[in-house]
């Protein structure tokens, strides 16, 4: 009774409901739980082609889910859209850049789509520049800079009208280890502030920024719990990961387990047949 207490009194910000996505006979993602709290930094964990990326889609409204509900800050995504993405900042794995432009420019550009005045675009262009770490290249054309400086761009586009939520799809993807280094910098910063849904399948990154795991495989949930719980016996990251995702896998049924007692996956539970959409 005083978990069901503490989790009334925490507001969910970001809320998968049982999200499917199917493609024919194919399911993209299948019935997917979970909530990300006000406050709260979670790594969404996964082996590519696990369904993270279309699990964020489906978070941020880019696709109508098959089944379920998508809620960021209480609004429905399918049906309240605009009022969600008032609120949210998506930074997908290839970030809405255009290479012609400066960073300035761009800014600029989706300050003033995302209805800000004058002045206060003028304030929200020079504060996500310093966050991001961008007055050295912030005149340059952007298909001029280096990879890690673009997602540092995408990152403040992503952040111009000061959402409450941030969802970023692989942000350190093909990046080198001192780009890495630096976005992640910026991340942790973020997450004083922000909250945070970061897709990877970069072991090392959970560890440098999340305090809470979900995994993904196959497009089911098979672990929602605290970083610290993935791994009681010690055995390392990469090997948990691969238990995880090898249970999914070879297991004769497969299954949702969780660590969470806040998580919506918190009981074992077969899953049905595929139905043919």
């Amino acid at each position: 009774m005083v978990k069901e207490t503490q989790i009334d009194n925490r507001t969910p910000m970001i809320e998968a409901d049982r999200l499917s996505k199917f493609y024919g006979i194919f399911a993209a993602t299948r019935n997917v739980s979970f909530k990300v709290y006000a406050g709260e930094v979670v790594a969404f964990l996964g082996p590519n082609g696990a369904g993270k990326s279309t699990t964020m889609k489906l978070l941020t409204g880019y696709l109508s889910p098959s089944e379920g509900v998508a809620r960021i800050a209480g609004y429905d995504m399918n049906k309240q859209r605009l009022e969600g993405s008032k609120r949210l900042g998506y930074l997908p794995e290839s970030g809405p850049l255009y290479p012609d432009m400066t960073p300035f420019g761009l800014l600029d550009f989706f300050a003033e789509a995302r209805g800000l005045n004058k002045r206060t675009k003028l304030d929200r262009i020079e504060k996500v520049v310093g966050l991001c770490d961008l007055s050295s290249v912030i005149y340059k054309p952007i298909n001029k800079l280096s990879k890690g400086f673009r997602q540092r761009v995408g990152m403040a586009q992503a952040l111009i009208h000061e959402p409450e939520v941030l969802i970023m799809d692989e942000p350190t993807s093909g990046l080198d280890p001192n780009q890495i280094r630096g976005v992640r910098d910026t991340m942790r910063r973020l997450g004083e502030e922000k909250t945070i849904l970061l897709s990877t399948h970069i072991l090392q990154e959970v560890q440098a920024v999340a305090d809470r795991v979900i995994l993904i495989n196959e497009g089911i949930v098979v672990y929602d719990g605290l970083l610290k719980d993935i791994d009681p016996d010690n055995k390392g990251l990469d090997d948990v990961f691969a238990e995880l995702t090898n249970f999914a896998i070879e297991g004769d049924e497969q299954s949702i387990q969780s660590q969470n007692p806040d998580s919506d996956a918190v009981q074992v539970e077969s899953l049905p047949e595929k139905e043919e959409a």
